[in-house]
C-alpha cells in the first residue's frame, strides 16, 4: 500500500528515525512536523526528510493518514486532548511511548479508541534528539502495537504491513501485557543498573572498585547513564507493573543469597546453568528494548601512530567516531582499543573498512 501523508508531533531520536525510515521507503510521501525545537526541524527540512513545519496542532492537514505522537508520555496525553476535535476520523493516531495502559485509557475517555493504536518501537540509543536519529535504528527491531477493543482489525493489519515495510518486526499485544513485559525486560534492568552503580559509589572508599569496573560491570551498568527525566516519567507511569516485578526480583535475590550463605554449590551451579541456557535461547537477530551500543573493540599493538592510522581510515570514508578508549580490563577477550559510533550504520561501515585493512576484532 502507498502511504501519502504522515504527521509527527515531536522529532527527537525516535520520531526522527521513523521519519528517515519512511522517507527511504516512501520517497514521495508528504511528511509534516510539529516540534518546539526549530533547529531540528530546520535540519530535517534541509535534508529533505521533512516537507512542512507546523506551528500548532490546528495546522495539521485533514489528509494526514498516520500521525505519530513522539513526545514524553504525559505530553502525548495532552496532545491527544488537543487532537480530539481537529483530526479527520480517517486519521490513524499512534504514539511511541514506553508505557501503554494510561494512554490507552486516555484515548478511550476521549472517544478516540477507533482511531488510536498504541505503539512502542523497542529501540533507542544513549544519545537523544534528531541529530542522533538513524534510518536503521528501527530495522529488525520489535515494534509493539496495542490496539484497543474498538480499533478495527483492518487498520491493525494496515499498521502491521506499514511497520514491516520500514524493516521493523511488528508484534501485537494487550496494553496490560505490554506494561508487564517492558517492566521486566527494560524498566527493572535500568533500575538494577542504577542501583549497582550507586552501590559501587557507596562501597568504593578508596576508588579501587571504580578503576576495576570494566568488562562485565560496564556491560550491565551501561544503561544507568540513561536520561533521568525520561526514567522518572517511565517509573511513575508504569508504577504498578514495576513494583510487582521488583518484589518478584527481591524474592529471587533472597533465594540466591541463601544459596551463597549456606554454601550450596549445586544450587549456585544450577542457577547459572538454567539462566545461561534460557539466555542462549533468546533471539539474537532482533533488537530489544535495551538501548544499543554501537561499538567495536580491536586488537591493536601499542605503538606510535596506531590510533592515527585507524582515525584516518575512518575519517577518509566519512565515518564519525564518537569515542575512543583503552580496555584496561579485558576479562572477556576484548581488544585493547574500544571505538564507539553515533549510528549503527557508521559502526557497520567501520567494521568493513578496518577488516579490509587487516585489523582483528
Amino acid at each position: 500500500m502507498k502511504w501519502k501523508h504522515f504527521t509527527f508531533i515531536g522529532l527527537g531520536l525516535i520520531g526522527g528515525s521513523l521519519a528517515k525510515a519512511i522517507r527511504k521507503v516512501y520517497p514521495h510521501a508528504h511528511i509534516s512536523v510539529l516540534d518546539k525545537d526549530a533547529r531540528s526541524v530546520k535540519i530535517a527540512l534541509s535534508e529533505g526528510i521533512v516537507d512542512q513545519e507546523l506551528h500548532t496542532v490546528k495546522e495539521i492537514d485533514q489528509d494526514t493518514e498516520l500521525l505519530f505522537l513522539c513526545t514524553p508520555v504525559e505530553q502525548n496525553r495532552i496532545f491527544l486532548t488537543d487532537l480530539q476535535t481537529i483530526l479527520s476520523p480517517c486519521t490513524i493516531i499512534t504514539d511511541v511511548g514506553s508505557t501503554k495502559t494510561s494512554i490507552m485509557k486516555e484515548a478511550e475517555k476521549l472517544g478516540l479508541s477507533s482511531q488510536f493504536i498504541g505503539g512502542h518501537p523497542m529501540a533507542g540509543a544513549e544519545v537523544s534528539g534528531y541529530r542522533a536519529s538513524d534510518s536503521l535504528l528501527l530495522e529488525n527491531a520489535y515494534y509493539l502495537l496495542t490496539p484497543g477493543k474498538s480499533f478495527p482489525l483492518e487498520l491493525t493489519n494496515k499498521m502491521l504491513a506499514f511497520l514491516s515495510s520500514i524493516g521493523s518486526i511488528p508484534f501485537v499485544m494487550s496494553p496490560e501485557d505490554h506494561d508487564k513485559s517492558v517492566a521486566c525486560v527494560s524498566h527493572l534492568p535500568h533500575l538494577i543498573a542504577a542501583c549497582l552503580v550507586k552501590l559501587l559509589k557507596e562501597e568504593d572508599e578508596k576508588g579501587t572498585m571504580k578503576k576495576l569496573a570494566a568488562g562485565g560491570f560496564k556491560d550491565i551498568s551501561r544503561i544507568a547513564s540513561s536520561s533521568p527525566v525520561m526514567w522518572q516519567q517511565i517509573c511513575l507511569s508504569n508504577k504498578k507493573a514495576i513494583v510487582e516485578m521488583m518484589e518478584d526480583y527481591i524474592t529471587v535475590l533472597e533465594e540466591i543469597k541463601n544459596f551463597v550463605k549456606k554454601e550450596d554449590p549445586q544450587a549456585i551451579a544450577e542457577l547459572f546453568q538454567e539462566s545461561g541456557e534460557y539466555r542462549n535461547s533468546m533471539d539474537s537477530t532482533a533488537q530489544g528494548l535495551i538501548q544499543s551500543e554501537y561499538a567495536i573493540s580491536l586488537h591493536v599493538q601499542d605503538h606510535p601512530g596506531a590510533i592515527s592510522i585507524i582515525s584516518t581510515i575512518l575519517a577518509s570514508n566519512m565515518v564519525s567516531i564518537r569515542n575512543i578508549g583503552i580496555n584496561h580490563n579485558r576479562e572477556k577477550g576484548e581488544g585493547a582499543l574500544q571505538l564507539s559510533f553515533y549510528t549503527g550504520e557508521d559502526c557497520e561501515m567501520a567494521k568493513k573498512l578496518l577488516h579490509k585493512y587487516g585489523f582483528q576484532f
